[in-house]
Order: C-alpha cells, then structure tokens, then sequence
C-alpha cells in the first residue's frame, strides 16, 4: 500500500508491534507492556480488564495468568479473545483479535521462574476471581504456601500463558483534527497472508 510509510512500514505486524511497543517504553511512565484484554462469559456477556503482555513472539502475543480465573475459564470455554494496547505518550494503540492456546510448557515454567519470590508465592496463595474474606486470609493463605512451597516454588499445575493468535491486527495513530490513521491487517486462516485496508478513522 502505497501510503503505508513511516511508522506503519513493514512486511511483518509483529515486527511493527515490537517496534511500537519498544517506543513506548521509553516515553510510557507505567506499564507500556498493559493491554485490556476482553473474553465474553457463557452468556456472551463481554469481560474486559488490564493485564500485561509478555511477549511479542513470531506469530503470537502472550501473557501469563490463573487458568482458574474468570478469564481462565472464559477463553477456555471460548477459544478467543481481543485485546488494545493503547499509549497516551505515543498516541498511538494497536487492536488484536484472534483465537487463544495455552502456553504451559517449558517457556511458562521460565517465565514463572524469572518472577519475584513473592510474587511465585503469590500465584499459588490467590484464588484468582473467587470471593475473598478477607485480606488478613490472603495474608495467612500466602504464609501457608510459603511453608508449603519454600523458596524454589515450582509453577502452579493452574497458572501459565496464553497465546493469541491474531486473525486481526489494527495499528492505529493520532492524526490532526481527528483524522487518525488506521492501517488492520487480517486473515482468515494462521496459514494464509495478511489483506491490509487503510480504514477511514
């Protein structure tokens, strides 16, 4: 496409969103790597909340959670899931829409491992979505795990990544009097190329 330059040059989305998502964190004071990940529930009632991306991979974007929680379950049952990344500083965000798999193997144990001790504890303390008496029971759940688990917790069997493989990728800026530029590239099938459409803003 002719007037695909500058910041949305390239053969490769994935390359652009590392690109992207590189810029932001020099400019973006806290958590450049959030996105608001959206899931629908049994009743294909929509569920939206921030989570942080945690790879940008060949083909694939992945973060880590309990597979327990309500998002667990949901892109479970649903198979799929949408999320935007949107940075103030840059002005800029990108939207993702694609089918999930689950990434629990060696690379979910890695990254499980490159965490905070407390933070390791604290995936296997949480009941991630379930009602919570109290925090002083959160409190003692996490001291339970600690003399449970010691200080080389392996990951818990219901916590590890997700990968969303993208079906759709929109690359979006801020333009002049709100005449944005928006560039989505999509496919039908993983295997198939990418169609990209400049869309009115």
């Amino acid at each position: 496409m002719s007037d695909r330059t500058g910041i949305f040059a390239g053969d490769d989305p994935f390359a652009i969103a590392r690109d992207w998502l590189a810029e932001a964190k020099a400019s973006e004071p806290n958590d450049p790597n959030a996105i608001a990940l959206s899931t629908v529930d049994q009743d294909g009632l929509p569920n939206a909340r921030m989570v942080l991306l945690k790879d940008i991979e060949t083909a694939a974007f992945v973060f880590y959670t309990n597979y327990d929680s309500a998002k667990g379950q949901e892109l479970a049952a649903s198979g799929k899931a949408a999320f935007v990344m949107h940075w103030k500083s840059l002005r800029r965000q990108i939207r993702v829409r694609g089918t999930v798999t689950r990434e629990e193997g060696a690379q979910a144990d890695a990254y499980y491992n490159s965490r905070s001790l407390k933070s390791r504890l604290g995936a296997w303390a949480s009941h991630q979505s379930q009602p919570l008496s109290s925090r002083a029971a959160l409190v003692a759940e996490v001291a339970k795990v600690t003399a449970q688990h010691g200080t080389h917790p392996a990951r818990p069997p219901f916590w590890g990544g997700f990968r969303i493989i993208p079906s759709e990728i929109e690359f979006w800026a801020d333009g002049p009097f709100r005449l944005h530029d928006r560039f989505r590239w999509s496919r039908i099938g993983v295997d198939d190329p990418w169609e990209i459409s400049r869309l009115n803003p």
